[in-house]
């Protein structure tokens, strides 16, 4: 493949004259602003401020990110304070009451401080900025994008804490601790280990046996639950004009919910990211290069945003959060960075017995000590407000009180230490001229925990594990643990402790959420047990070690890999089996000749995928206790070969492991023509009925079809899937993967590659709302400017606030 950039894609003869409207210089009045500051809007949508001082160039940002991305702002506004239910009533009640429980409460100087040593003038300011759009809006409604009227509206103003709310965060791992605890209940911890993944160490799975069985299947993490649902909108929470009709909202939040089970399930573990930096000495520049494909979840406006930053001690470009100042994923002028998530459990659920004269006292280190309580009030839409008390205990946030059983849970969550609020460390990382002040940056980063990695225009790479990692001694943390003293954390890691590296030997680091260390590493107590399966990242690695000399083009064309390790192993399991069903061979022998590769328009890739699917399925029903099977509802796909390639008789029956490989394979042929009808011709992977990329606004479901067209984008066809480098959702529909790429040669930052699915605009009207969507369809870049000429270059319009 040859990298694509979107001047190949003829957008400007659709795009010029609305731009044109915007592109005369225009001057308004912000007296919060210092001093004057210069915005340049390029052809791809992304702002490049030019700014005096700080102060103001962290206001921009929030203004212009605001102005983009307002209903999104309104949103993540919305659900980090728990005030959806004044708008969408009392179905919102839960979600709000695990939000306030879960808040971060600690205090502001301390918080902000520690993300930069200026952190509290930069949120400040961000903060300042985005409420002075807010404010311009409110004066001038018709400026308001449509979805306010639709829900009939307004935005609110924001604080500092909803910059630092966690609500956003990636987590981990209370939800598969529940899990667990579950089925090493029912089935005992050896089976447990036996149908799970867990390394590079054997963690102990013991449920100590003073926590009830009765306690563990009730619902008792549902606060926790709550908040980190799924927003989702109904045609009630709609004005009459712009409403679906209810069998038609039906229709589409049953497809929503399936998508959304594939991604809580056998998504869980493959939803992540790919980087890597290679050295000069693999390169065809000579200069070292990095690459960052994050995988996160496909949405209209998209979940990371572009910008470019310049003032006195700040000159970096690059994508991320919206709503957070700085960028996490880019370059300055000596170094680039990106990310990929470290495993990292960093959650543990909590059990205590309380008195059994007083549900409020738990038992700690020998005494009973009283629940500290925070009285709140909840304003919910056609009633009257909901008071409501949030208890806490020593470690964290209490989610259910059993009188009866006389028992409490709550949950120790280290991302409510301060410096937890996802991406805000990158501030410290944005000013980084060498590895060191680069690494030294690192320590800040506490939540998610990353694989960051550095290429630097003076030659050198590196990486660095972050995240804030408590320090088990005697337990994994996997399971249910006890509250009453006995198994506290006894810290956490120091940061630079975690896995790093320096100019490796054979010239390279990549991540892709894969396990990076063996078991010789000398504190398996502060590491995890559940990694990715490591198929994207041998993929990865199996390229850049090919002893060629690598170019940006090479890069773009790992990150948009189709090539399936998974498929290359279950084939040769297949190449040594008589098949006599006359479809069942004619299969066989199309996959045997095929490269493994899922390309949207190939018919081997939509017969293997079936094939694939269906072996998981039915290998699942024959290993998977049927007791377990609700908390447990598919294998991890390492394990599946390995059980597959061992080949045990007493898993595969009678007809042994060649005749369940060749019974599957019928299945999914069978799959295939209900799916796609009798024509063989008919079955190309990529395509609306099969592998696609259908993009939802959040409203989607809740509005009419007119609207819809307006709001959704595609479907596209799609190739590749969880397991192949170029990344997305095990199911139909490509719901994760990554929606923004960067690619940079640190010889030459003019020749940055980068993409934002579906646009940097949020706004339905904008020229930039799906601009760069056919552009990510295509597997395309667009060229990121970085000096002044260049962008001035790719402008379309700019204008100055002072």
């Amino acid at each position: 493949m040859t990298i694509r950039y979107i001047k190949k894609i003829s957008l400007a003869v659709f795009l010029l004259p609305i731009m044109l409207l915007f592109s005369c210089p225009q001057e308004s009045k912000y007296p919060q602003l210092l001093d004057q500051v210069e915005v340049i809007r390029d052809e791809n949508g992304v702002n490049h401020i030019y700014a005096e001082n700080e102060q103001d160039l962290f206001f921009t940002q929030g203004y212009l990110a605001a102005k983009d991305r307002l209903f999104q702002f309104e949103l993540w506004r919305r659900q980090a304070t728990g005030t959806l239910a004044e708008i969408l009533g009392e179905k919102e009640l839960e979600r709000d009451k695990g939000v306030r429980l879960f808040q971060f409460r600690g205090d502001k100087k301390t918080e902000l401080n520690h993300y930069h040593p200026r952190g509290e003038l930069i949120v400040d300011a961000f903060v300042d900025g985005i409420n002075t759009y807010i404010k311009e809006v409110i004066d001038s409604p018709e400026l308001l994008p449509v979805e306010f009227k639709m829900l009939d509206i307004l935005p609110g103003y924001w604080s500092w804490e909803i910059v630092v709310s966690r609500h956003q965060g990636l987590l981990q791992n209370v939800k598969q601790e529940l899990n667990y605890s579950r089925i090493v209940s029912l089935i005992g911890a050896e089976k447990t280990k036996e149908l799970h993944h867990f390394h590079p160490f054997e963690p102990s799975l013991e449920i100590h046996p003073s926590i009830p069985k009765d306690l563990l299947f009730k619902d008792i993490i549902a606060p926790y639950d709550a908040f980190r649902s799924a927003l989702t909108f109904s045609p009630e929470d709609i004005k009459e004009a712009y409403r679906n009709r209810k069998e038609a909202f039906d229709k589409e939040i049953k497809k929503i919910a399936e998508e959304r089970t594939i991604m809580e399930t056998i998504d869980a573990s493959s939803i992540g990211s790919n980087n890597w930096v290679i050295s000069g000495d693999l390169s065809e520049s000579g200069f070292p290069i990095m690459a960052n494909d994050p995988h996160r979840l496909q949405a209209v406006p998209s979940l990371r945003y572009w910008v470019h930053l310049h003032a006195p001690g700040w000159n970096v470009v690059g994508g991320g959060e919206p709503a957070i100042p700085g960028i996490s994923i880019g370059h300055n002028e000596i170094g680039a960075w990106g990310l990929t998530i470290f495993q990292t459990d960093n959650e543990d659920m909590r059990i205590y017995d309380l008195h059994p004269d007083d549900p409020l006292q738990y038992k700690y280190k020998g005494e009973w000590v009283k629940m500290k309580a925070i009285s709140d009030t909840i304003l919910v839409k056609n009633r009257e407000p909901e008071i409501v008390t949030h208890y806490y205990s020593v470690h964290g946030p209490i989610t259910f009180i059993d009188e009866e059983l006389e028992k409490a849970v709550a949950i120790e969550c280290a991302w409510l230490e301060p410096g937890g609020a996802p991406y805000l460390a990158s501030l410290r990382m944005g000013q980084a001229t060498t590895w060191e002040e680069f690494r030294e940056a690192c320590r800040y980063n506490h939540i998610p925990a990353e694989n960051m990695v550095w290429a630097d225009k003076n030659g050198n790479i590196g990486w660095q594990a972050t995240g804030i990692a408590p320090i088990r001694k005697g337990y994994s943390g996997l399971v249910a643990t006890l509250g009453d003293g006995s198994q506290d954390w006894e810290g956490y890691q120091p940061m630079l402790e975690r896995p790093h590296g320096f100019n490796p030997p054979n010239g390279f680091f990549a991540t892709a959420n894969e396990n990076q260390v063996d078991n010789t590493y000398p504190f398996p107590e502060a590491l995890g047990y559940t990694w990715a399966d490591a198929f994207r990242g041998d993929r990865i690695k199996e390229v850049l070690s090919s002893g060629r000399k690598l170019n940006l083009a090479d890069m773009g064309n790992l990150q948009n890999d189709y090539l399936s390790l998974p498929a290359r192993q279950l084939i040769a399991e297949l190449s040594s089996i008589s098949i006599q069903n006359g479809k069942g061979k004619k299969a066989q022998s199309m996959l045997l000749t095929w490269d493994f590769i899922l390309d949207k328009n190939s018919i081997e890739a939509g017969i293997y995928v079936m094939w694939e699917r269906t072996l998981r399925k039915n290998l699942g029903k024959i290993v998977i206790p049927k007791e377990v099977a609700p908390y447990l509802t598919e294998l991890n796909m390492t394990k599946t070969i390995e059980w597959i390639k061992k080949g045990d008789p007493a898993i595969f029956g009678e007809g042994g492991k060649d005749g369940f490989l060749a019974k599957s394979l019928e299945e999914a042929i069978l799959e295939l023509e209900k799916k796609l009808g009798t024509d063989w011709n008919n079955w190309q992977y990529g395509q609306p009925d099969y592998k696609h990329a259908l993009i939802r606004h959040p409203l989607s479901a809740a509005i009419s079809e007119e609207w819809r067209e307006k709001t959704d984008l595609g479907p596209i066809p799609r190739g590749g899937y969880s397991f192949t480098p170029g990344a997305n959702a095990y199911g139909d529909n490509n719901t994760t993967g990554a929606s923004l790429r960067i690619i940079v040669d640190t010889g030459d930052w003019e020749k940055t590659l980068g993409i934002n699915n579906p646009g940097q605009s949020g706004d339905i009207e904008s020229p930039f709302y799906g601009n760069l969507f056919p552009i990510w369809a295509e597997d395309a870049y667009f060229l990121v400017p970085y000096s002044k000429e260049a962008v001035k270059n790719k402008q379309v319009s700019s204008f100055t606030m002072k």
